[in-house]
């Protein structure tokens, strides 16, 4: 197990090494000049040079990768141009509000889609396994930023239950989930980024445990006197290594992809702080951000690997 753990640990280092290259040359082919949002328009070239310079954007490439690399490696991710402040700093802020939201919403997924799917699957062709089907591709078919409309319409508009946007007084330094005057604000956000994983879990649950449930060995469990749930215990247990395998891909797809439903209920996240970045051209920020959201991934991949060969050896001897 410790070998194969550093043999997939080893094999991640070209990969993130990858994801910053990728990560610094998209920031930089992309249009428009983040040095003339700071000058004010008298500005001459002298001083877009002087500031150029400072911010070490007058130099190749090359050398701008190599000195930027360099410095992520030890931690430092340079300075926001916009607002002046460690970029780590701001990141690591954003970043806590989304994988915590992320977690809980995934966490939400996993439970329900667990249940629907083993359901579905053992009540294959039914009016159920139907129900829990057309659940599924609503989850799967639905926009999460319109779920979000729709969410604060009903239950912040109309219901007045859940308040419709941001983190509330405590803010994101000091908000607590254990507290229900903080934790009422991630529950529609936590719902929204819910469904679409939901979906495709149930899914995958789904069609794994029918799957499993159709061999063999299931068949004769049940000629032994084995009961239905202790059948289906055996069945959840073969069908977890793929389950978990798409659980860590919807982890991760939440965490990089919550940028519009950050947007709608103005949620500090990594997403929130990508599309300031973007639209203030803050390249430090920008590239900070993609490269957290990359390694995240990567590092969230390489967890679950480890966790499927925990769960299946026969992937370790593979």
């Amino acid at each position: 197990m410790w070998i194969y753990a550093l043999r997939r640990l080893i094999l991640t280092i070209p990969i993130l090494l990858g994801v910053t290259i990728i990560c610094f040359l998209l920031v930089q082919i992309a249009p428009g000049d983040p040095i003339q949002s700071l000058l004010p328009p008298d500005a001459s070239e002298a001083d877009a040079a002087a500031l150029r310079a400072y911010y070490g954007l007058d130099k190749p490439l090359a050398v701008q990768y190599v000195v930027w690399l360099g410095k992520v490696l030890t931690g430092d991710l340079g300075m926001s141009i916009q607002v002046d402040a460690p970029v780590a700093k701001e990141v690591g802020r954003a970043f806590a509000n989304t994988i915590t939201l992320a977690l809980l919403a995934v966490a939400l997924a996993f439970v329900l889609s667990l249940v629907l799917g083993v359901v579905a699957a053992y009540t294959s062709g039914s009016w159920i396994d139907k129900l829990f089907t057309s659940v599924a591709v609503f989850g799967i078919s639905v926009p999460t930023f319109w779920l979000g409309v729709v969410l604060v319409i009903i239950f912040a508009v109309e219901l007045n239950w859940l308040p419709a946007a941001g983190m509330g007084n405590s803010g994101s330094e000091n908000f607590s989930y254990w507290r229900w005057e903080d934790f009422k604000f991630a529950i529609m956000p936590m719902v929204a980024l819910a469904l679409p994983p939901l979906g495709i879990m149930t899914r995958t649950t789904r069609s794994s445990v029918e799957e499993v449930l159709g061999q063999d060995f299931v068949q004769t469990l049940r000629a032994k006197g084995l009961g239905e749930m202790a059948v289906l215990r055996h069945a959840v247990k073969n069908a977890m290594p793929q389950i978990v395998a798409m659980l860590g891909l919807q982890l991760g797809y939440l965490i990089g992809g919550s940028v519009l439903v950050e947007m709608v209920f103005n949620w500090p996240g990594t997403g929130y702080l990508l599309n300031k970045a973007i639209l203030s051209r803050d390249l430090p920020v920008l590239q900070g951000t993609i490269l957290v959201l990359a390694a995240s991934f990567v590092m969230i991949n390489l967890v679950i690997d480890l966790v499927q060969s925990m769960i299946d050896p026969r992937i370790k001897r593979s």
